[in-house]
């Protein structure tokens, strides 16, 4: 299982990171991130998360040589508790790679993948009861339709919620592949893959992807100490919105107060942002890897 980090050097690149001072992987994943932040980091603190069981014990591998490397079985939303846990309230730098890893699209026994038959899994974190069965076997029409339609943006999301309410039980992930496509019509599935919609969709509910990143964000700002940077690299555009709502508004002063003489501390912008559009992937590291073809890096600095 090889996993290839999407716009690695432009990402930690982007943590301008300094001697001494403490990182955050929020993704750890495969260990790509981690070991180049590592790698510039001869005295300081990395501390890496990640909710993935099988993950973690990869990437401990990578790093059993390491005193200055802790690894954290959890999901990032926890990032706050957690490091105060250890005594530590201020860093100066956190990555976020918020797009599957290879291994896990690859392994099919994971259930993410829309084109090898697995049971219906999809959690991240196998130690969580709710998986994408309980989703698909579970969910009423209406929760179905409204996960397809925000999380999926899919157009057909009322004629797939009806196929999959008369197909249950639906216990693979090609027995919910054969629901959708026969639920849309043929042109349709063949020029826009709805399948890849709604995996991406019930993927999100199952993990609670854009609930956690909305809740996370804010504490990440809040945890860094002046001239500490955040790199966010996000893989669709509802993560993308997000990222940049989130960005915007603490990158601003708020509108109440522009015409003050002197704005207070408290509304004043928390950070600032070092790139205004997204940066993407090379043509080369599209050649060379695909599914970098939809990321989008995203960087800001406490001031």
């Amino acid at each position: 299982m090889e996993h290839i980090s999407v716009l690695l050097n432009e990402a930690v690149d982007g943590l301008n990171i300094q001697e001494g001072k403490t990182y955050v992987d929020a993704t750890l994943g495969y260990g790509g991130h981690s070991s180049e932040i590592h790698k510039r980091l001869k005295r300081g603190f990395l501390f890496a998360f990640d909710q993935d069981e099988t993950a973690i014990e990869h990437s401990k591998k990578l790093f059993q040589d390491s005193e200055n490397v802790t690894i954290i079985h959890s999901n990032f939303v926890n990032m706050k508790e957690e490091l105060s846990k250890l005594g530590v309230t201020k860093v100066d730098g956190i990555l976020f790679d918020l797009g599957l890893s290879s291994p896990q699209i690859d392994d099919a026994s994971r259930g993410f993948s829309f084109m090898k038959d697995a049971p219906l899994d999809m959690r991240m974190d196998k130690t969580r009861e709710m998986s994408a069965m309980t989703v698909v076997n579970e969910y009423d029409y209406a929760r179905l339709v409204d996960i397809f339609f925000r999380y999926g943006e899919e157009r057909y999301s009322r004629e797939i919620a009806k196929g999959i309410l008369r197909n249950r039980p639906i216990e693979t992930t090609l027995g919910l592949v054969e629901v959708i496509k026969t639920n849309v019509p043929t042109k349709y599935y063949l020029t826009h893959h709805p399948e890849r919609q709604i995996f991406q969709a019930i993927r999100i509910e199952v993990n609670r992807e854009l609930n956690v990143l909305e809740s996370v964000l804010p504490d990440a700002i809040d945890m860094l100490n002046p001239g500490g940077r955040i790199s966010v690299i996000t893989f669709h555009s509802l993560e993308d919105r997000i990222t940049k709502q989130i960005f915007k508004k603490y990158s601003e002063v708020d509108v109440l107060v522009k015409g003050l003489p002197t704005i207070p501390d408290e509304f004043k912008p928390k950070i600032k942002l070092v790139n205004k559009k997204p940066i993407l992937p090379s043509e080369e590291e599209m050649e060379k890897n695909s599914r970098s073809k939809s990321a989008k890096l995203r960087i800001i600095e406490r001031v």
